[in-house]
């Protein structure tokens, strides 16, 4: 990944965080971020090791009209969310 995609990257580190804060504070980005993440303009990652997450979060994501895809790296998990074209 070059330099140009990173900072295309807004990146929430939330290992460590439990549901329900970890949807609260996705929630919370995906209104804030909105205009970007709709545009194309920026992506969401969201790092987390709550395995509750993995489900809550891209399922409300979708719900919100966000395309999302979830991988396992090492010992937590990426939700990646952007807007739709």
């Amino acid at each position: 990944m070059d330099t140009s995609d990173k900072q295309k990257i807004i990146t929430l580190d939330m290992r460590g965080q439990v549901c329900p804060a970890c949807l609260l504070v996705a929630m919370d980005a995906l209104n804030k971020q909105k205009t970007v993440l709709k545009s194309g303009a920026k992506k969401l990652s969201i790092l987390t090791d709550n395995r509750e997450a993995t489900t809550t979060i891209p399922s409300t994501a979708n719900n919100m009209g966000y395309e999302v895809s979830v991988n396992k790296i090492d010992t937590y998990y990426e939700i990646l969310v952007e807007g739709r074209l």
